[in-house]
């Protein structure tokens, strides 16, 4: 039997395991695709036609290496949200940032807030340097900005995590409830407002940019609204020297040469998202009729997904999961006890609606028993 190079401790220690099972490797293990792919909350609307057209004419330019320093991503982002360049930086979507800023501010042992269901990415790459997860349950399906709080304090933590709109209820808070939660944490710990759902929900729910703060880093994606989620493209934004700390340590040719073209084109078609903004808020109202039809009850979102309320335990709700995955319907749900009573349902396409206003009431009998 031959050795193998040790790993460090605390690799070795880590569950090999992974956030989430895509519907890719569960197509391979069925042996056939998804009917209705509802699921994973990409854009099933894609990318603007101004986007797609400028990435077809620059296809031919992919052998060379991207630009470093994203110059042209990081002057749009900062224009679109009117700070300086050297208060943004770009990184492989939200996903890339989060492993980095778990590597700023977390040494081993550290405890690290988020929320007892939240985004469990966070959770792996927080899991990856060391850190010793502190999870808040939610209050009422949202994240609780008091519990949070509290623990943080009590914890002494370096990272918090918060997510406004929240995924995987679509919940969120008001912008004076989060400026009151910031102004209210200590110094010394960093807030992670993961955005990434900030153009799908109410203006009155994001706070101004403030990037005098060096204990808030907010984050922004292409993959939701923008219909970008393939090309894994996104950006932080924050104080000078935080932005600094980043450049010390992301990858610098990581963000691909297409990524940094395509969200330059993605920020300069507004009109395009405005679109798309409609179309997901005539999604969510179907999906909740849907729902309503079936006896379900949907709760409120600002995102482009739909959560939707089973009524029973999580056990039921798994049920009504596995119905729908076995009709060739790909959602997911919640994990999380208090929240696992719920499935969620991704805004898709009309004829991904049609197939799903078709099957869910077998699976919710099928759940049931009959």
């Amino acid at each position: 039997m031959r050795l193998h190079p040790p790993l460090t401790p605390l690799i070795a220690a880590l569950p090999s395991t992974v956030p989430f099972v895509g519907p890719e490797a569960q197509e391979r293990d069925r042996g056939r695709p998804f009917r209705a792919r509802i699921g994973a909350n990409e854009s099933s609307f894609g990318p603007s036609p101004r986007v797609i057209a400028r990435m077809e004419s620059v296809a031919r330019d992919q052998w060379m290496y991207c630009d470093p320093d994203n110059f042209d991503l990081k002057q749009a982002a900062a224009a679109h949200l009117g700070v300086g360049a050297e208060n943004v930086v770009i990184g492989e979507g939200i996903d890339g940032l989060l492993s980095l800023v778990a590597r700023m501010y977390v040494a081993p042992g550290d405890a690290v807030v988020t929320s007892l269901g939240a985004y469990p990415t966070f959770n792996f790459h927080v899991a990856g340097v060391g850190g010793r997860l502190v999870a808040v349950p939610y209050g009422n399906d949202r994240e609780s900005l008091d519990g949070l709080l509290a623990a943080a304090v009590r914890e002494k933590a370096p990272l918090v995590y918060l997510s406004n709109p929240d995924n995987p209820m679509g919940s969120w808070w008001e912008a004076g409830e989060i400026i009151r939660f910031i102004e209210a944490l200590p110094e010394t710990t960093m807030l992670v407002l993961d955005e990434a759902y900030g153009e799908l929900g109410p203006a009155s729910a994001l706070p101004p940019i403030d990037v005098s703060r060096p204990n808030v880093v907010r984050m922004r994606t292409f993959s939701k609204a923008y219909g970008l989620a393939g090309i894994r493209c996104g950006y932080a934004v924050a104080e000078p020297q935080v932005i600094r700390d980043f450049e010390k340590i992301r990858n610098h040719y990581g963000v691909s040469r297409m990524a940094q073209i395509a969200g330059v084109e993605a920020l300069a078609d507004q009109a395009f998202l405005e679109s798309v903004l409609t179309r997901v808020a005539a999604g969510r109202r179907r999906i909740a009729s849907i729902a309503e039809a079936n006896g379900l009850k949907p709760l409120p979102s600002a995102t482009n997904f739909v959560t939707i309320d089973c009524g029973s335990d999580g056990a039921f709700a798994l049920k009504v999961l596995q119905g729908l995955l076995s009709r060739d319907v790909f959602i997911r749900k919640p994990m999380a006890p208090g929240l696992d009573r719920c499935i969620r349902v991704s805004v898709g396409l009309d004829h991904e609606l049609d197939i799903f206003a078709e099957e869910l009431p077998g699976a919710l009998a099928a759940a049931r028993g009959n």
